[in-house]
């Protein structure tokens, strides 16, 4: 038996005290109607109307039952209304992976957004290397994670909008490219390479190495850093380059950061998630990120005392993947 259904016939046949006007408030016919309070009778097993009388009256487990079922009712209403938000992500936890270079600017930013626009959302935030994230995604241990294009083993996986950052140079300061506006890649021949490990993100390692030597440049050495400030410390002192987007050559001014000729090196971040088992809130992470990401992003100098860098169009954009709807 529908409980809640009959329920409701019972609630209308209770205010009304007149089977014949219950009926039309809700839109039947009567038999159906009296058939509907007989069957709920039956099943909880006591008469709920006394029919004796030319007036139809509430027994005394009828007028405690009223009670009751409005209070079920309530709470079935409230029940849907938290389902429905779990359905459309604002409830719940998300677990979301972040790689250990975010800033803490961007992440502030993120994590802000989310709990404004979403309250009933908590977001279980991990620090883990893009790699290690599409495998977590894969195995469950993630619902959504923050990663570097391109992305190694995605299937199964669904892209969301990215961020796109054109990645400049980061020079120390003494250094003869650092009076230059900007600098191409064979201008950096012979300097050894600064870059993260390649295990952290294989695809976006594999591809920088790549558009170096379509570039023209070789470096004779590449060295490894994970931390970007050990990684602004080794080419302040003078022992090679490294490729940033300006935020980390900010800080030390021992260090220059110049735009490369063209933008060839273009930086895209989105968030990823499985597609078989996508959490609801994934839509609403993936669209706060890129815009935590985009807001983030410096202005375009060299730093104090640089020449004068043209920057007249912004070098970073929002992109969404073929076929997929942009976010609102």
């Amino acid at each position: 038996m529908d409980l809640i259904r009959h329920l409701r016939l019972f609630i209308v046949v209770a205010e009304e005290l007149h089977f014949s006007r219950a009926a039309d408030l809700l839109g039947m016919a009567q038999p159906p109607l009296s058939q509907a309070v007989l069957r709920l009778e039956r099943e909880v097993g006591v008469e709920l109307f006394d029919r004796s009388a030319r007036q139809v009256r509430l027994t005394a487990a009828g007028a405690l039952l009223v009670e009751e079922a409005r209070e079920l009712l309530a709470r079935e209403e409230r029940l849907r209304a938290v389902m429905g938000r779990v359905r459309d992500g604002e409830l719940g936890t998300l677990r979301a992976g972040v790689p250990p270079q975010t800033p803490a600017r961007t992440l502030h930013a993120l994590l802000s957004a989310c709990a404004e626009e979403f309250p009933g959302l908590r977001i279980d935030l991990h620090e883990v290397d893009p790699a290690e994230q599409v495998r977590l995604l894969g195995s469950g241990g993630l619902d959504v994670g923050l990663v570097h294009h391109p992305v190694d083993d995605a299937g199964g996986l669904v892209l969301g909008p990215s961020a796109d950052t054109a990645l400049g140079v980061v020079l120390p300061r003494a250094s003869r490219l650092a009076r230059l506006p900007e600098v191409a890649l064979h201008d950096l021949a012979g300097h050894d390479l600064f870059l993260f490990p390649r295990a952290t993100a294989p695809g976006w390692y594999d591809r920088t190495l790549e558009i170096c030597r379509a570039g023209g440049f070789v470096p004779p050495s590449v060295r490894h850093a994970r931390n970007p400030e050990f990684l602004l410390g080794l080419v302040a002192s003078g022992r090679g380059v490294a490729f940033d987007d300006g935020r980390v050559a900010g800080k030390e001014p021992r260090a220059a950061w110049r735009p490369l000729t063209g933008r060839p090196l273009i930086l895209r971040i989105s968030a990823v998630w499985p597609d078989h088992s996508a959490h609801p809130a994934v839509h609403h992470f993936a669209r706060i990120a890129v815009r935590a990401i985009m807001d983030d992003l410096p202005a375009r100098s060299g730093g104090p005392g640089a020449p004068a860098v043209d920057d007249r169009a912004r070098p970073w954009s929002v992109v969404y993947p073929p076929g997929r709807p942009t976010a609102p």
